[in-house]
């Protein structure tokens, strides 16, 4: 998320998270359930009942306000859906995040699969962005060398592992620096198509 889709996570952590003090959260907050959430090794149950640290007092999470405040809030970034539609028969598409189960949602709600040739997140893959075994599988799955890939992340640290990889990669900062670095590389055409 946040190279193609608007990731509300923020906002509904917000909505969701109740603590006694402000400095409740970080004190009490488990930082190994999200990266297990996202691998597929716990599901949202489990996500949720271990957000707190065993123990925790004065905190809670409402899952059903977390998730009101998340589906409401994607939205595909600005110019990035045109730049993925001009992409069509150019290019091979592929989604690549480090993403939940949640990601099945989205892949319904914003047709990704009509805009992109395969969605595959760390869910899938059993593995997060930056491990290197993230960028094998998935150019395994993908059927392509990694030397013909062209990888977009809004995380220096993800670009740098898929450099590491073989990929060529950008650092997505918005669509008209998407736009340009597709324009050098031949994937567009300068005159937007």
């Amino acid at each position: 998320m946040d190279t193609v889709l608007y990731d509300p996570y923020r906002e509904a952590l917000a909505a969701a998270i109740r603590a006694a003090a402000p400095g409740d959260v970080a004190r009490h907050r488990d930082p190994t359930c999200w990266p297990a959430f996202e691998c597929g090794e716990i599901d949202e149950a489990e996500f949720v009942r271990r957000f707190f640290r065993e123990g925790a007092e004065g905190v809670s999470f409402d899952i059903d306000a977390f998730n009101r405040v998340r589906r409401a809030e994607y939205r595909f970034l600005p110019g990035v859906r045109e730049i993925v539609e001009a992409l069509q028969g150019r290019a091979l598409r592929f989604v690549a995040s480090n993403y939940p189960v949640w990601v099945e949602e989205l892949r319904e709600a914003f047709a990704l699969d009509a805009l992109f040739e395969g969605v595959y997140s760390s869910h899938h893959l059993r593995v997060r962005k930056p491990a290197r075994e993230f960028f094998d599988r998935l150019v395994s799955r993908i059927g392509v060398d990694a030397g013909d890939c062209l990888f977009v992340d809004d995380r220096a640290e993800n670009c740098d592992a898929a450099a590491a990889a073989g990929m060529r990669a950008h650092v997505f900062d918005g669509a008209a620096g998407l736009r340009a670095r597709l324009v050098d590389e031949g994937l567009l055409d300068a005159r937007g198509g």
